[in-house]
């Protein structure tokens, strides 16, 4: 069972010898039609199109920020449209990162599915295997999901305050302020640190690096602070849970994740909004 990342090869073989749930998330934040656009021109074959916006988002519930969280419901009813059955495994992908395909991930490891990978080195990585590729719509067979959540894993606004580290993983730019391309204001919430999600991968491949070194950054970011009591935020609880991948990559206690972030704090003008570097960021 792969639970953190495969290499393409092995999602090669894998598939040849089982039948693998296999998952293109592939998005862009500034063109929400660009993922399925790419998806219908070449996708790894058998792939199914699953959304960031209308599949891994949802009617406000836990949180208000730009991509909510969906309900259980919701998400039981995906992954059984997805055809994902009991110990079944799972594998997403994006363009490249595994920025996008990591919510995915999280979201079925918040159900109880830890028969979920993703593709280390996105998209990119199968093409350059010379694996093939197909193009156009793909659907499977509606499986049966029945995945109980993990409410221990999600964090909510009213928690804030008593959470005892809160790690960013935006952009050093947007987390200081300096750039905001997509919320209302620029900043932070105050007293996070910034751990770049970016910087665990390979910035040529979009390839994770080596799980000692993730660990290094991760502890680092952590202070002293066990990773299980920590909590992973980002703009909108995305690349948020590419941190939470990058801790199980790193064989740490997966932390909890306020799926709100950002764009959840800073929709209310009353509630300080930092800028600048805080101490203890990398």
């Amino acid at each position: 069972m792969h639970t953190t990342l495969i290499s393409a090869a092995d999602l090669a073989s894998a598939m040849a010898a089982q039948d693998i749930v296999v998952c293109d998330c592939r998005h862009d934040l500034l063109k929400p039609g660009w993922g399925r656009e790419q998806y219908l021109a070449g996708h790894v074959p058998g792939a199914v199109y699953v959304d960031l916006g209308s599949d891994l988002s949802g009617p406000p519930l836990t949180d208000h920020g730009r991509h909510p969280m969906p309900s259980a419901q919701a998400l039981q009813a995906l992954f059984s449209r997805l055809g994902i059955g009991a110990g079944q495994q799972v594998v997403a992908y994006d363009q490249r990162d595994g920025s996008i395909a990591a919510r995915l991930w999280w979201l079925l490891r918040y159900m109880g599915h830890d028969a979920v990978a993703v593709l280390d080195g996105g998209y990119p990585a199968w093409l350059a295997g010379e694996l093939p590729q197909r193009g156009g719509e793909e659907t499977r067979a509606p499986g049966r999901f029945e995945g109980v959540p993990r409410p221990d894993r999600v964090v909510v606004l009213a928690d804030l305050p008593h959470v005892a580290r809160l790690i960013d993983a935006r952009a050093a730019a947007r987390y200081r302020g300096e750039v905001e391309p997509i919320d209302p204001a620029a900043g932070h919430i105050p007293g996070a640190r910034n751990l770049p999600f970016a910087d665990n991968v390979d910035a040529t491949t979009g390839r994770f690096l080596p799980p000692q070194r993730v660990r290094t950054r991760l502890l680092e970011a952590c202070d002293g602070v066990a990773p299980a009591d920590a909590v992973f935020a980002c703009g909108s609880g995305v690349t948020a849970c590419h941190l939470a991948l990058a801790s199980a990559w790193a064989g740490l206690d997966e932390s909890r994740i306020y799926v709100g972030s950002f764009s959840e704090w800073c929709r209310d003008p009353a509630r300080v909004v930092a800028t600048g570097p805080e101490p203890g960021s990398l």
